[in-house]
């Protein structure tokens, strides 16, 4: 059983996220609202295990503009570009990270398979991993420890289908990698932003240190997976 939550949040600057939606009011599009938002944070560094807590533990709904992992960055840059206010950006923040926006241990989305559900399912995200280009995989998630194992089947692009679904993917969009891990779905996550003909993953990556920009297909060719999933970012009706 998992301590009493605590869902108001711990160590959070609310100035910083005020002037984080101020900076945001002008822009034209919810494209433009991400890309402006991710920019934000590049150079910050890169926390290790930010949200802490444990099965046992209280947990704390924790909001920070200072550092971040893969998942905190994508999760703050979405509450952002989806809000207008600052109570709306703390809602929109616990619902992107806890089931039904309770904070809890438990009702984390530990999982990123869980979080693109459950955010499609509120209609956060879309989930535009289809086509003929796809694959199913299924893994047994069994590696957070308190959390019992489960089995679960998902689509994904393969490597090798990149240069031909290029073109579908639209600034904003998020890139989830595929573990080649039985017990993992998903080893990290970036925002893809389109330049051009390129197409640019922003991340915060453990071996940078820190809130980085790099050429997705690079990222593509240095890492092992077994391939990635694309989700796309709704604006709030």
């Amino acid at each position: 059983m998992t301590k009493t939550s605590r869902s108001q949040p711990v160590g959070f600057d609310k100035r910083q996220a005020e002037r984080a939606l101020f900076a945001l009011k002008n822009e034209s599009s919810f494209e433009d609202r991400i890309t402006s938002a991710s920019t934000a944070f590049l150079g910050r560094p890169y926390s290790q295990n930010p949200l802490g807590g444990g099965p046992q533990a209280t947990e704390h709904f924790q909001i920070s503009f200072v550092g971040f992992d893969c998942v905190t960055y994508v999760e703050i840059v979405i509450a952002l570009a989806r809000s207008n206010t600052l109570s709306a950006f703390m809602g929109e923040l616990r619902r992107l990270r806890y089931r039904g926006g309770r904070v809890d241990w438990s009702r984390r989305n530990h999982y990123m398979i869980d979080w693109l559900a459950r955010n499609r399912s509120r209609g956060a995200v879309k989930d535009i991993t289809r086509g003929r280009d796809t694959v199913v995989k299924a893994r047994d998630l069994s590696i957070v420890t308190g959390l019992p194992a489960k089995s679960v089947k998902f689509r994904l692009f393969p490597k090798r289908a990149f240069p031909r679904i290029k073109k579908r993917i639209r600034t904003g969009d998020l890139v989830l990698f595929v573990s080649t891990r039985r017990d993992l779905d998903v080893f990290h996550v970036g925002i893809a932003v389109c330049m051009n003909d390129r197409v640019l993953l922003r991340h915060a990556g453990r071996s940078a240190g820190k809130v980085i920009e790099q050429d997705l297909a690079s990222f593509l060719k240095e890492h092992r997976m077994s391939g990635f999933i694309l989700a796309r970012p709704l604006c709030r009706p």
